[in-house]
This record gives structure tokens, C-alpha cells and sequence, in this order.
């Protein structure tokens, strides 16, 4: 019999509270088949999918690994503990060229062979069948596992697909992700959901200024990162009124630092009405004008929850290649503007003073603009 077998991530480094990790886990597995019969059991620190339909093998395998906590999967077969089936399976997995070793598990101290006996009988029935092979122990271009389990089954396999590992999705708190059209703030969200953090999004839209197509790439990245998060709710928020008055009544150069407070503090209210315990954004320390040390500092001091910064190291070489490889970045760099180029100055405060900025942002009725955006949002949820 065909089966899938999941290995876990840290998980078995959570002692105690394991069980709840592990529950996270599968109901997350669970979650990305639901399309899909199949049969679920756990065999020991590992997950076996049984009797499914063998034509969406691919399409199972992409879905699970990339659920955080997967550490890597096998297909293999599953054979009852009998040395002639047993090498009758690593006859199949067998390569028909270069060289190769088989290494063996016993972990059922039952079965008479022990494991190198057996790594060495089933290697030569190989040989027997194909001589052209040769075999390496020590760096062999393939290798047939042999894991025997204690309740009388082998399974039997020879590739080890890497999953995204990290933590499952939700055993870490929920956050509020700022999502904009932009290459960074998909990695970050992708970031900590690695950690386990569910997510819920923010994005700020400043209709007639940016264009719906905007918006709508905005929620097509909603759909990529979706995919590694489980689910996904974007909050738009009308941010039109807040731009123009900061355009008319702040001097040019502060235009990016208040626009970013004002997000901050939009971004902490609707975490605070869903439960969330963390605003997240896609800042790298550095990269643009609203980025140094001063700017986050200013953004920061109207925060009252932790503000998570998960690229605040990375270079944006490494920030594409993550883009890059979770399928949002052809998405990112879609040319439709977003809300943070509209008024743009040609020379932005790099090292705001907050007294300074405190005093610039007075002139503005800050309170009544963030009520007015927040009783301005769009709920979506992504399919």
C-alpha cells in the first residue's frame, strides 16, 4: 500500500505541552485536505495518510508540506514485517544507476535481522537485480530506506521531501499584518505565521489616488500568503482622508513619519477589537526613509502593543529570495501604486525628532481622522 508519512518540525522539543502543539498540527493538516479523502492515523512522532486516491498524489504533497510544523514527508510503501516483502519494495525504489546504499530502522526488536544484516541482504538482492549499480556507504547518490515499526509494518521509501518547518499556525498568538502591494510586508506575514501566528491583514487604500487594481493585487497576495497562514481576512481601510489632510496641513517632509503613525495606530485598534496581541510589518532597518532607527521610533511611540519586525535584518536581496519563493513576488511587483506613493516628498525627514514630529502632527484632529477610518473599512474574507 501507498502512504504519505509527516514528520513533525520542534514540536517533540515542547515537553508538557506537546499535545497542544501536535493537536494545532494535524487539525491544520486536516485543514489544506479537506478537498480530499483519505485515512489519518499517527504512527509514533510521525503522521501516515492511507487509502487516497493516488492520482492527486502531487496536489496532497504540495499542500502539506507547506503547512507550518511539517518538517518533511516520504512516499512509501507499507508492507507487513516480512523480509521477502520488504525486498520486494526496495526492489521498486531501487535507482537503475550510480550508486546507492539502503539504510534500515528496526525499530521492532521482534524481527530476527538486525538492522544492518538486513540493509545488507536487501542491498545485495538489488545488485542481484540490476549489477550496473554500485554501492557507496558513505556518500551514495541514492538511498533506500527501510523503517520496521512495532506494529508489524515496514515502510519502505528513498526520497525525503523538505517541508517549510517553523510552528503550526496558530500556537502563537494571532496578529495584525500591514499588507501592502509591496515585496516585504508578504514575507513578514509569511514570517510569523512561520512562528505560529495567525494572521489577520490591514491594508490602507486611498481611493481615487490609487486605482483598483490596486487593491485588488493587495488581495491576490492575500490569497498567496493565504496559503501558508490557513486563512486570511484583509480589513481595507479608507486612508484618503488621512493623506490629504497631512498634504495640507504638515510640512512635506514629515508626510511619510505621520502617514505611518497614523497607520500604526489604525493597524493597533483593529488588533486590539479581534483579539490580536502584535502589529506586524514588513520594515527593514535602513531601506527607505521611513525605516531608520528615528522613523521607527516615531511609529513606534504611538503603539501600545508589540510591533514585530520579522526582516528587520534581512537585505532586500533576501527578502525577493523569500518572495521569490513563496509565490509572491511576480504579484509584488505588479506596477500599481499603493497608498504610501501618493504625495511623496522629494525629501523625507530621515531622522525625525519626536518632539518635532509631535508638534507637526498637532495641527491635525488625529483622533477624529482615526474614527473616521475605522468606521470607513471593508471586511474581506479570502476565499
Amino acid at each position: 500500500m501507498k502512504v504519505i508519512i509527516i514528520r513533525y518540525s520542534e514540536i517533540h522539543l515542547k515537553g508538557n505541552n506537546r499535545e497542544f502543539f501536535e493537536s494545532a498540527l494535524v487539525n491544520n493538516i486536516k485543514s489544506v485536505l479537506k478537498d480530499f479523502q483519505y485515512d489519518f492515523s499517527r504512527s509514533n512522532a510521525r503522521y501516515v495518510i492511507r487509502n487516497f486516491d493516488e492520482t492527486y498524489l502531487e496536489e496532497i504533497i504540495d499542500a502539506v508540506k507547506n503547512v507550518f510544523g511539517v518538517h518533511s514527508l516520504s512516499v512509501a510503501e507499507e508492507v507487513n514485517t516480512d523480509y521477502a516483502l520488504i525486498s520486494m519494495a526496495a526492489l521498486e525504489f531501487a535507482p537503475q544507476c550510480g550508486t546507492f546504499k539502503v539504510s534500515t530502522n528496526r525499530a521492532d526488536k521482534r524481527f530476527p535481522m538486525p538492522s544492518m544484516k538486513v540493509s545488507a541482504e536487501v542491498g545485495g538482492d538489488i545488485l542481484q537485480h540490476n549489477p550496473d549499480l554500485k554501492v557507496d556507504l558513505f556518500n551514495p547518490e541514492h538511498t533506500v530506506y527501510i523503517d520496521i515499526r512495532e506494529n508489524g509494518k515496514t515502510f519502505v521509501y528513498s526520497e525525503t521531501i523538505k517541508a517549510v518547518n517553523g510552528m503550526p499556525v496558530g500556537t502563537g498568538g494571532k496578529g495584525i499584518v500591514m499588507l501592502s502591494g509591496g515585496i516585504d510586508s508578504p514575507v513578514a506575514a509569511y514570517m510569523m505565521a512561520k512562528r505560529g501566528m495567525s494572521l489577520r491583514a490591514v491594508h490602507f487604500h486611498s481611493f481615487p489616488y490609487t486605482s483598483m487594481q490596486a487593491k485588488q493585487k493587495v488581495l491576490d497576495l492575500a490569497k498567496i500568503v493565504k496559503k501558508y497562514t490557513l486563512r486570511m481576512t484583509v480589513d481595507v481601510v479608507s486612508f484618503t482622508e488621512i493623506q490629504t489632510a497631512i498634504h495640507e496641513k504638515c510640512p512635506e517632509e514629515y508626510m511619510i513619519t505621520i502617514m505611518r503613525r497614523f497607520m500604526m495606530r489604525i493597524a493597533e485598534r483593529i488588533a486590539k477589537n479581534h483579539g490580536a496581541g502584535a502589529v506586524i510589518t514588513g520594515e527593514s532597518l535602513g531601506q527607505v526613509a521611513s525605516q531608520t532607527l528615528e522613523s521607527i521610533t516615531s511609529t513606534n511611540s504611538v503603539a501600545t502593543i508589540p510591533v514585530f519586525r520579522p526582516l528587520i535584518g534581512f537585505d532586500k536581496d533576501e527578502i525577493i529570495e523569500i518572495s521569490q519563493r513563496i509565490g509572491a513576488f511576480e504579484t509584488s511587483i505588479l506596477p500599481y501604486e499603493d497608498c504610501c506613493t501618493i504625495f511623496l516628498p522629494k525629501r523625507p525627514v530621515t531622522k525625525p525628532r519626536l518632539a518635532q514630529v509631535e508638534k507637526v502632527e498637532s495641527a491635525l484632529d488625529v483622533e477624529t481622522l482615526v474614527e473616521n477610518a475605522l468606521s470607513n473599512i471593508e471586511t474581506i474574507v479570502i476565499d
